[in-house]
């Protein structure tokens, strides 16, 4: 089955959504506009229940099928907030909103999955209920769980559910998909040290922080060089190194540390948090200093099961005529959350040779959207087939 006619007749409306959504960005649960508009076009489709503050700000369409002797109920989600990034595409839609931008593809997620809800609200060619889902806040606010949280699996019955995103660097309208640990855990750390301040030229009267804080950075990465199984991955990144003195003559009194960790089983996440506490309690008692860690657990790792990501990557087959094994990915992804709570799957489709998503200049490709809005139809009518 290759892309799917209608959404080729469609391709030019959708990427207006796209483009206006690309405008107009906003960022983690501030997606009040976004919202509105999703809103307003599932209401338009004929959804047969529209819900609005799921998780704050997220929305939930219904769309039952033409028979529903199946009982089956399967959730389609996209996400719909954009970056704190300054666009600079030079695009002739690019943001209206300095220091916001649509860096990650969230605008086409949320057209392409609009565009799949026009399609199964007009055909209902399926046995069965869809619910799509189009959610706030997850480029590190967490909208997922929030959505969970409010109870959403339970109230509309949802027994699967099935995610997507575009993916730079694969041939537009490809798909690849992996089994198991996928998208990472994403916690974060601050280390914040205290030492005895004083002059630059008197050092042995100080307990010194940068000195101390220096050592600490190096010593935390072997936590992967030597703590952690070759095999399993990890990554101890520091991003942020702060001292409390900005003169070059004074030794400061205080330092702050901030970092991330990503990891891609529960038992390495374990680990590298007790080795973070443990070197940052040793290096500070070397140097006769204080420290204080500060540890938060973020996104899950993202779990594909197996029978849902068999089904996805034949759905993805059938449209692309492939649909290669996709690499661990270390970036995080709060679908975790969706995935936790019911089987399903989390697919990659092509985004062509276009700069990275988190990128200033990186732009969706509108013309992965015939085969994302394919793949979702697909999902829903192979999944809930009409009996003969």
């Amino acid at each position: 089955m290759p892309v799917k006619n209608r959404f080729a007749e469609l391709q030019d409306e959708i990427t207006a959504w796209r483009r206006d959504l690309h405008e107009n960005p906003e960022i983690l649960f501030d997606t009040h506009r976004t919202a509105a508009i999703v809103a307003e076009k599932l209401t338009e489709f004929g959804c047969d229940e529209v819900v609005t503050g799921i998780g704050r700000t997220g929305v939930v369409g219904v769309i039952k099928g033409r028979a529903n002797g199946s009982g089956k109920v399967i959730g389609l989600r996209a996400d719909m907030d954009a970056l704190p990034i300054h666009e600079q595409t030079g695009l002739d839609y690019a943001s209206k909103t300095d220091g916001a931008m649509h860096a990650c593809g969230h605008d086409g997620h949320t057209a392409m999955l609009l565009g799949a809800a026009k399609y199964l609200s007009e055909t209902r060619n399926f046995d069965g209920t869809v619910v799509v889902i189009f959610q706030p806040a997850e480029e590190g606010g967490g909208g997922g769980k929030e959505m969970c949280d409010d109870g959403m699996m339970d109230r509309w019955g949802i027994q699967e559910v099935y995610g997507m995103h575009n993916w730079p660097g694969r041939p537009v309208g490809s798909f690849a998909i992996r089994e198991g640990a996928f998208f990472a855990a994403t916690d974060q750390f601050e280390l914040k040290l205290e030492g005895l301040g004083g002059h630059a030229a008197k050092p042995h009267e100080t307990v010194d922080t940068t000195v101390m804080a220096a050592q600490l950075v190096l010593a935390l990465q072997t936590i992967s060089s030597r703590s952690a199984d070759p095999v399993d991955p990890v990554v101890v990144s520091v991003t942020s190194f702060e001292t409390s003195s900005k003169a070059f003559n004074v030794i400061p009194q205080r330092v702050h540390i901030k970092g991330t960790v990503r990891t891609q089983t529960n038992d390495m996440r374990a680990l590298a948090e007790k080795r973070i506490r443990d070197i940052s309690a040793g290096v500070a008692a070397t140097f006769g200093g204080q420290i204080e860690v500060v540890y938060h657990h973020g996104y899950p790792v993202m779990v594909n099961h197996g029978e849902q990501t068999d089904f996805a990557r034949e759905i993805a087959t059938s449209i692309s005529g492939g649909c290669d094994e996709a690499p661990i990915v270390m970036g995080g992804e709060d679908f975790a959350f969706m995935l936790e709570e019911r089987p399903g799957a989390y697919i990659l489709v092509g985004n062509g040779d276009t700069a990275m998503v988190h990128h200033p200049e990186y732009n969706f490709n509108d013309d992965a959207i015939p085969a994302g809005c394919s793949w979702w139809a697909e999902v829903v009518e192979k999944r809930m087939p009409i009996s003969a």
